[in-house]
């Protein structure tokens, strides 16, 4: 047996490399990573110039948010659409930025290697849970952000290294969700309802789009249709919550 930096391992076997595991890559460039982020700076944008603080504060101070914002009260009036706008708003640049390269770095590591669809949908149903999680914790507030989605492409990112065989410590993830969490429960006016919803739909999502649907052997189809289903409970669930709230 001979010594090596990864333990003991017959004369053979030292000889030749470790494999390095990764996930392997089926997209190429992560395009809708980089729309989304667009997407978020032009609204961010939007709103600076509709009245909102550049460094962050009230988040009422824009029309664009006061009309985008997810709130019990708004969706018990049926304004709906904040489930998703208030994904895209956010209170500052700083706020801004943070989610932003937040994003960048997962995208760039998830999205070549999932797939445009499959991304595009943990993110969706990721930023529709993190909605539900803030109306269920703090139905009162007006939420804003895109935290919601962010710390659901982590929990998908979990399922996914689990998936493919790689060490959640060894990809360095585990580390940054830990400090995002801190983060979370530590630093105020931060919406621990959102952060929370995204993370647990996100991780749902991958979760049907991987593990179930492998299990089960169904076509990705199916998969895809299961990880909606998760999105369409996070409407129906903000839709009792605010109801409920209201009453």
């Amino acid at each position: 047996m001979t010594s090596t930096p990864v333990g003991m391992r017959c004369p053979e076997c030292a000889r030749q490399p470790t494999r390095a595991r990764t996930i392997s890559s089926t997209s190429g460039e992560p395009t809708l990573t980089y729309l989304l982020i667009a997407l978020n700076v032009l609204v961010g944008l939007g709103s600076v110039l509709g009245g909102a603080s550049a460094s962050g504060g009230s988040v009422g101070g824009s029309e664009l948010i006061r009309e985008g914002a997810v709130s019990s009260f708004a969706i018990e009036q049926g304004d709906y659409w904040r489930l998703v706008t208030a994904g895209f708003l956010h209170a500052g640049f700083f706020h801004l930025f943070f989610n932003m390269f937040s994003l960048y770095i997962l995208g760039t590591m998830l999205e070549p290697a999932i797939g445009k669809l499959r991304f595009g949908l943990i993110y969706f149903v990721s930023l529709l849970a993190g909605s539900f999680g803030a109306l269920l914790l703090e139905p009162d507030s007006l939420t804003v952000g895109a935290s919601g989605a962010i710390f659901g492409l982590m929990g998908a990112a979990v399922v996914v290294l689990r998936n493919r065989g790689i060490p959640l410590m060894d990809s360095g993830l585990g580390i940054w969700i830990g400090l995002n969490l801190l983060i979370t429960f530590t630093v105020p006016n931060i919406s621990i309802g959102g952060h929370i919803g995204g993370l647990v739909g996100g991780a749902l999502a991958a979760l049907v789009l991987f593990d179930l649907r492998d299990a089960l052997r169904v076509p990705e189809s199916v998969g895809a249709l299961m990880a909606a289903a998760v999105g369409a409970a996070a409407v129906a669930g903000s839709i009792v919550v605010a109801s409920s709230s209201a009453g």
